[in-house]
């Protein structure tokens, strides 16, 4: 198994930096993630309602909003699921 490499005193988790990084992440966004300490990591967020309380035209707007291809044609459960993972 290779040595772990030292990223510098500006990477806090080299392990988790080049694991991302070899995941194809760019080099920002996996020092921004390797920095962030575990405890604080999913504390961010959250405030918006779950997409299943949104209208369907809520979720259409959204969808258009963000370039999502065919969404009039959609159901909601395929809205939601669009959007969840676009």
């Amino acid at each position: 198994m290779p040595a772990k490499k030292d990223h510098g005193p500006q990477i806090k988790d080299d392990a988790q930096y080049e694991a991302l990084r070899e995941q194809g992440e760019s080099k920002e966004k996996a020092a921004r993630i390797a920095n962030t300490p575990r405890s604080a990591a999913g504390q961010r967020g959250g405030e918006a309602p779950a997409y299943e309380s949104w209208s369907k035209n809520d979720l259409d707007d959204k969808a258009r909003e963000i370039g999502i291809d065919d969404h009039a044609q959609m159901s909601k459960d395929e809205l939601i699921d669009a959007l969840r993972n676009h």
